[in-house]
């Protein structure tokens, strides 16, 4: 028991350490350019990856680049990316920094690094989301989103489901389940990014001002 719950504290205060510091300290713009070859990779293989019908009705997407994942008995993952949601002209808006954090119980052992894609129905979510801390599954419905272009229609089957999650290993799309997991606004890198403090809605709403080369491509390509 005693040997448990030392893993338990080791595994926590590694997560926590972590969550200190971007994933592999990348910085801010290099964390953009990882989030526009993820959205290459999912326009480079349509047959096998996001199907574009979700993509062109969806109303937020989130990429979270190099998600690191551990497991040791207690497993866990910590990772950050961005957030962009369309504006009422149907256009996508300036990126906020976000990170995602959960745990999970079970057999495991073992570290994998991917990248992960969250594609949001509504806007209601993302809203819930810059109010704070916001927990997949609990706060929103979230599922395991379908592949490919034939799989377009399954999207209207489970009418209820808020959010569709997808994870990228070996340069294949898959859906993957992430009920437990936090979502937070990182407001740490937006204000190192935009060189200002701004809530998200500020961000979304345009008061970050000129876009980088890296966040214009990122549109261009969504």
């Amino acid at each position: 028991m005693k040997r448990i719950n030392f893993m338990v504290t080791v595994f926590t205060a590694l997560l926590f350490s972590m969550s200190l510091t971007p994933a592999f300290a990348d910085t801010e713009s290099r964390k953009i350019e990882d989030c526009v070859e993820v959205v290459k990779a999912i326009k480079a293989i349509p047959e096998e990856g996001i199907p574009p019908v979700l993509l062109k009705d969806a109303q937020g997407i989130m990429i979270i680049p190099g998600v690191i994942k551990i497991g040791f008995v207690i497993g866990g993952r910590y990772g950050s990316g961005i957030l962009t949601v369309r504006d009422e002209k149907g256009n996508w808006t300036d990126p906020v920094f976000v990170k995602i954090a959960g745990g999970s119980l079970g057999w495991q052992i073992g570290a994998e690094s991917t990248d992960l894609i969250l594609v949001f129905k509504t806007k209601r979510s993302v809203e819930d989301i810059f109010k704070g801390k916001f927990t997949l599954g609990a706060n929103a419905s979230v599922a395991a989103g379908p592949v490919g272009r034939s799989a377009s229609g399954a999207t209207d089957v489970t009418l209820k489901t808020e959010i569709y999650s997808y994870s990228r290993s070996r340069g294949l799309f898959a859906g993957i389940s992430l009920d437990g997991a936090a979502l937070m606004i990182d407001h740490d890198a937006n204000a190192s990014f935009y060189g200002k403090f701004l809530d998200p809605k500020e961000i979304v709403a345009g008061a970050a001002g000129k876009r980088t080369p890296a966040v214009m491509e990122l549109m261009q390509l969504l």
